[in-house]
């Protein structure tokens, strides 16, 4: 058995879950390449609701889609993945499945502007309340950055709460990496119960 690296392994996550006719969200398009895979999985009849705060980032993922031929099963939004719930359609959240995040900086781009744990965790809170029983939101987090030890703590303080009997919560990582590695924190959705009543307040 190889041991899948953590990029490769959040992308087997996700090929669990979503299939043909699917909504998938990736909060944080970067340079595209989560955008296209979701939207590879959902296929034609599939919806996929881009975010990014950086116009940067939403140029180079509408560039991608393009090249691939995948621009309308996807829907790109210049703003941040907390206010998810304000663009998705009525229509979709019936089939919302799976999303996936990649939180720190844009590669390539200004390292100042970051996903930081508010917004991070009101995109949970969204996505917990209108995701799909046996829905998944996959999060590598990149932590080694200004900020990115106070996202890291605050995403894993708030989904240890996490009631198991609603939720599952994976934590996949390398122990023996050195230069703060990233990881996969992967949450599976078990019953369709309101937020407020899974998590132990």
């Amino acid at each position: 058995m190889t041991l899948k690296k953590v990029l490769p392994y959040a992308h087997e996550l996700m090929k669990e879950v979503l299939k043909e006719g699917d909504t998938a969200i990736d909060g944080t398009c970067g340079n595209g390449h989560d955008t296209v895979f979701l939207a590879n999985l959902v296929g034609e009849t599939g919806r996929v609701y881009g975010f990014d705060i950086q116009a940067q980032a939403i140029d180079s993922t509408s560039d991608r889609l393009r090249e691939d031929g995948m621009e309308d099963r996807v829907e790109l939004i210049q703003d941040s993945h907390g206010s998810c719930m304000n663009y998705i359609s009525t229509a979709h959240l019936s089939s919302l499945q799976g999303a996936i995040f990649n939180l720190g900086y844009l590669p390539g781009g200004d390292k100042s502007i970051v996903t930081t744990p508010t917004e991070t965790i009101a995109s949970l809170e969204h996505l917990f309340a209108n995701l799909n029983k046996d829905g998944l939101i996959v999060l590598v987090i990149y932590h080694g950055h200004p900020g990115g030890q106070e996202e890291k703590n605050a995403i894993l303080d708030f989904v240890s709460q996490l009631d198991q009997n609603s939720f599952q919560v994976l934590q996949y990582n390398f122990l023996n990496q050195r230069n703060n590695p990233p990881f996969v924190v992967a949450i599976e959705k078990l019953k369709p119960e309101n937020l407020n009543r899974s998590l132990r307040l």
